[in-house]
Formats: C-alpha cells, structure tokens, sequence
C-alpha cells in the first residue's frame, strides 16, 4: 500500500482532481490518500509531515502561499520525503510572465468559479422571470421589482442578476390588478419604482417616436399621471414595501440603494 497527502491552503481539490487523473495510469497499485485542507500555518505543516514520515508516504501540495510552501518542502527535505509542487512553479511561471507577483490568496479559484456559476445562475433567472413572466415564482426571488413601464425595470434585473442576486419583475399596467403572488410573497423583498411625471413621459416619448407614434396615449403626460397615481395606489397596498424614487438616477445608484437596503434587511433578522 503507498500512501499520499494532499496538503492545501485552500480545499486541495485541484490537487486531488489531478492525482485522480495520474492515477489512473497505474491501475494496478494500491494507494490510500488523504486530503489535508486549510493548512495555514508552520504547526499544521509538522503534524503532516510527521504523519507522512510515519507511513513513508509522499505529498502533493498546491499552496499559493510562498513562505508555508518553502516551510514544508524544506522540512520534507529534513525528513527524507517526496514533495510534489503544484502550485508554486505554475504560479512563479506566470508571475515572471506577467511581470506581476501573485496575490497569495488561498481558494481564490474556487471563489471565483463559484462566482461565476452563480451568475450564470441569477441571469437565467432573471431573464426567465422578466416582465411578470413565471408569477408564480416569485417567492423564488431576493429582490421582486415592481413599477410602470421604463422605471428601468428590466436592466436594473439584469443587473442585480450580474452582482448575484435572484431577481424577478413585475409591470404595472392601467387598470390591470398585478398578480395575486405579489401580496403573497415576503414584503421585504418587493421594491417599488416610481419617477417624475414629466421625466417619465420625456423618456415614453423616445419610444414613442421609435415606433412609429403607435403607441396611443402611452407618452402623453396627463396618461403617466393617471398610471403613476394608478401604481401607487397599488403599492400602498403593503406598507411594508420598498419605494425607490428612480428619476435621474443611474441604474448602478439605483441597484446600490437597493442591495443597502437587503443588507440591512439581512442584519435586522441577524440580530
């Protein structure tokens, strides 16, 4: 039986990924390994050193740290150890290449592999639960946005969606009663939109003339004043509801305002 440590800063499941590939050249041969994660400081190196020492086994590391990488290779050296680095010279390759010293950053791979799978993640959602699409799900959602039309409903959801956050909307239409799932869901979680009048209609007006004047009383000012009044009326409905006055506001500010609040939502149930 042949015994291998994997030792890591991080999770060591680079490194386990790629012993299990090399393994699979030798499919004749015993071999028990361990993964030792989270190995930080020089004490944690001696107890896996010994341990190593005690079966003869060897190590395969992958520390983005240079001095407990240094530590543990010259202490295997000290006890007559094979100590395979799979990490420092990819990293001291790409470091001379790119003329830029490594951020020493254990499990930053892995941070960011999972940032990105959740972003990939909350887009989806966002872009399948745009426009009151999928109702019914809305207690699926962190942040549920509710507003008339181009209260920046939709790029304020795809942007949330970037920073990761489950992200559904909602229109308000003229005389039309928003889904029964709304009054449903957390309160906290629903954020009203709401503008001037006057901007609401400059910017309906843009569309307007996009369209080919097609859209009826759509931009018209006394129209915006009727729906926006018509909205509110809908969002006074629960007290607890959020409303963001969006009017000359970047969607960056807006979502900033927003994710402020959630935090704050997060500390109070926290406390």
């Amino acid at each position: 039986m042949f015994y291998i440590f994997i030792v890591s800063d991080g999770t060591g499941w680079t490194a386990e990924q790629m012993l299990r590939a090399a393994l699979t050249q030798f499919p004749k041969i015993k071999v028990r390994y361990e993964k030792k994660q989270a190995v930080f400081t020089k004490e944690a190196v001696r107890e896996v050193i010994e341990e190593a020492a005690k079966v003869n086994g060897i190590i395969i590391h992958t520390f983005v740290s240079d001095s407990i990488r240094d530590f543990l290779i010259q202490q295997s050296r000290i006890r007559n150890l094979e100590a395979i680095d799979l990490m420092g010279p990819l990293l001291s390759r790409l470091s001379h290449y790119f003329s830029v010293t490594p951020m020493e950053k254990p499990g930053l791979f892995r941070h960011l592999n999972n940032l990105y799978f959740r972003r990939v993640e909350t887009t989806n959602f966002a872009f399948k639960h745009d426009d009151g699409m999928r109702s019914n799900e809305l207690h699926k959602a962190e942040i549920v946005l509710v507003g008339v039309s181009r209260t920046f409903k939709t790029p304020l959801s795809i942007y949330l969606a970037f920073e990761g956050w489950l992200v559904a909307n909602v229109p308000i239409v003229m005389g039309m009663e928003p889904p029964a799932t709304l009054f449903e869901i957390n309160p906290e979680n629903v954020f009203c939109l709401t503008t001037s009048a006057r901007r609401l209609a400059e910017l309906r007006k843009v569309r307007h003339e996009r369209l080919g004047e097609q859209t009826g009383q759509y931009s018209t000012f006394e129209y915006v004043q009727q729906e926006l009044k018509f909205a509110h009326k809908i969002f006074s409905r629960n007290p607890r509801w959020t409303i963001i006055n969006v009017t000359g506001k970047a969607i960056e500010e807006i979502a900033s305002e927003i994710i402020s609040l959630k935090r704050l939502s997060f500390e109070k149930i926290s406390s």
